[in-house]
């Protein structure tokens, strides 16, 4: 009985994957709804009002990013598409990501219009179909991959974790980044345990604001700026320009953005938490160290008539 329920998820697990390509074969504009535009096999940085690219590419001749191109090449997994995440899966989306894994239970309703993204017409779908409908549309040159079950429960932690690990741009190879945009600590414990680098996107847990027949509250403009943020730093941290920040908080009320460094701590009780400082350091040490370039001393001049001092 065991290895007939086993094998019967397996081949659930096959189906899902040729379900998942064959949607990625689609081409969108042929069948519902069309208006959409063709897939574009390579980036061009053709300035031209066709071109969806055009704009993002324009980061390698201002010497921002030295190959952006390179965005094609990582798969993304984002946990919870709601406020939050169904905004920074659009964000992902419009810059051309290669990959992105929605993970959700939940349903759209009408009391998620405060929020981006979500319409009124999704109300009852689930947010990972709703959300890889629009973002299909939005741009299908990414592959998209939903998964509409709770990640905590035990029937469906091992599948997740399978995903996480097999479930990137090659099948068989882990996901290069995964975003935590859940409002519950449960969840944050559950992806705590996976493998490759994680950012979390909120620090509260909506339980501790939820009473009976009153909603928490939140605002468009939080989500906005908070998402934003997420995705500025995922894009730093995948493409390798600029400063990534460890920790950057928001407070709205104040507009105030306290940054910080946070070690990680190595009697950790997690074993996986402990795992992975063990494969960083030992993935930070294998790094061709960087020489440091000494300075030229400033030449002073002697004052001139104006009593001032040339820098040469």
């Amino acid at each position: 009985m065991a290895e007939s329920v086993e094998r019967l998820q397996q081949r659930v697990q096959e189906l899902e994957r040729e379900l998942a390509q064959e949607r990625n074969r689609r081409v969108p504009g042929s069948g519902e709804g069309g208006g959409g535009r063709i897939r574009i096999e390579k980036m061009s940085s053709e300035v031209v009002d066709s071109n969806p690219y055009s704009r993002l590419m324009a980061l390698k001749r201002m010497g921002i990013v030295s190959d952006y191109e390179k965005i094609r090449t990582f798969a993304v997994a984002i946990v919870g598409v709601g406020g939050v995440g169904s905004v920074t899966a659009e964000m992902l989306t419009r810059c051309g990501i290669g990959k992105l894994l929605l993970f959700d239970y939940d349903k759209v309703e009408l009391a998620n219009m405060n929020r981006l993204f979500f319409q009124p017409h999704q109300a009852g779908l689930s947010k990972v179909q709703a959300a890889e409908h629009t973002l299909r549309n939005i741009n299908p040159d990414v592959l998209f991959e939903v998964h509409n079950y709770n990640i905590t429960t035990v029937e469906n932690f091992q599948h997740f974790m399978d995903r996480i690990s097999n479930g990137g741009l090659e099948e068989g190879k882990p996901v290069d980044l995964v975003l935590s945009c859940v409002d519950n600590f449960e969840a944050r414990m559950t992806i705590n345990t996976c493998a490759p680098p994680l950012v979390v996107a909120a620090n509260i847990d909506e339980k501790t604001l939820k009473r009976e027949g009153v909603c928490a509250a939140s605002l468009p403009t939080t989500m906005g700026v908070v998402a934003g943020i997420l995705v500025q730093n995922v894009l730093k941290f995948l493409l390798n320009f600029g400063t990534v920040s460890f920790y950057l908080g928001y407070n709205a009320m104040q507009d105030f953005f306290p940054t910080m460094s946070m070690k990680p701590n190595p009697q950790c009780d997690d074993r996986n938490c402990r795992k992975q400082q063990e494969e960083y350091k030992k993935k930070v040490a294998a790094l061709p160290k960087q020489e440091v370039m000494q300075e030229e001393e400033e030449i002073i001049h002697e004052d001139n008539d104006w009593a001032r001092r040339f820098c040469h």
